[in-house]
C-alpha cells in the first residue's frame, strides 16, 4: 500500500451521506458490513445484536472465547457502555497519538458475546470521518474487528482483503476504498476501575 488519496476518494457529500444511509440500514437489519475505521478496515455490526456478532465470529473462523473491539463516537455513548470510566481514561484518550482502545472492567449494554469472561469489553472513541458518522447515525456501539480470516494477516488497506470477506458482509462502505494510505492497528491498554495501567499493545 502505498500513500496516494484520489480526488474520487474525498467524494461529495451526497455520496457519502448515500454511504452512511446504506451501511446504517444493512446494521439496524442485523446484517454486517465492511467499512474503514480510525484504524484498518473492519468488520462491523451493531454491537447490540447478538446474532450479528455471532456471525462475525463465523465469518472470521474465530473462537468466540476472543473478545471483539467495539466503536463509540462519544464520550456519552462510551459512558453508556462501561459501568465505570475511571477519570485517567479520559486523560489518556485525550494524550492519545494514535487511535486508542481501552479494555474496561465492566461493559454493559452490549452482545454479552463482546465480553471477555471476566466481563470487561475493549472499546474505542473514534473521531474517523466514516466510522464516527455511522456510530452517531445509527445511535448505537459499532463492531470493529479487523477484516480478515482468523490467523492471516490484517489488510492495510481495501485491495488487500481476502475476497471470501467481501463476499460474507451485506454492505460494503464506497468511501475509504481508494485510500492507500498505510495504517496499523490500534494501541491498546487494560484499565482497572482503579485506574491501575497495563500495556497490552
Amino acid at each position: 500500500c502505498g500513500s496516494f488519496v484520489s480526488f474520487a476518494e474525498m467524494g461529495n457529500d451526497i455520496e457519502f451521506s448515500n454511504d452512511i444511509i446504506q451501511a446504517a440500514q444493512t446494521i439496524k437489519r442485523g446484517g454486517l458490513i465492511l467499512y474503514p475505521t480510525d484504524t484498518i478496515w473492519g468488520i462491523g455490526c451493531d454491537a447490540t445484536n447478538s446474532d450479528a456478532v455471532r456471525r462475525v465470529f463465523d465469518l472470521k473462523r474465530r473462537a468466540d472465547s476472543k473478545a471483539l473491539i467495539t466503536l463509540v463516537a462519544t464520550e456519552a455513548m462510551l459512558e453508556r457502555h462501561v459501568a465505570h470510566v475511571p477519570d485517567i481514561a479520559w486523560q489518556l484518550i485525550d494524550a492519545a497519538v494514535h487511535p486508542l482502545t481501552i479494555v474496561y472492567d465492566h461493559g454493559i449494554g452490549v452482545a454479552p458475546e463482546l465480553l471477555a469472561p471476566d466481563g470487561s469489553i475493549g472499546i474505542r472513541l473514534t473521531r474517523e470521518r466514516f466510522s464516527s458518522t455511522l456510530c452517531r447515525h445509527i445511535g448505537r456501539p459499532l463492531v470493529s474487528t479487523s477484516a480478515n480470516i482468523s490467523g492471516a494477516s490484517a489488510p492495510l488497506c481495501f485491495g488487500e482483503i481476502n475476497p471470501e470477506i467481501i463476499d460474507g458482509v451485506d454492505y460494503v462502505a464506497n468511501y475509504g476504498r481508494n485510500n492507500t494510505e498505510t495504517v496499523a492497528p490500534s494501541n491498546i491498554i487494560k484499565l482497572t476501575d482503579s485506574g491501575v495501567v497495563t500495556i497490552i499493545r
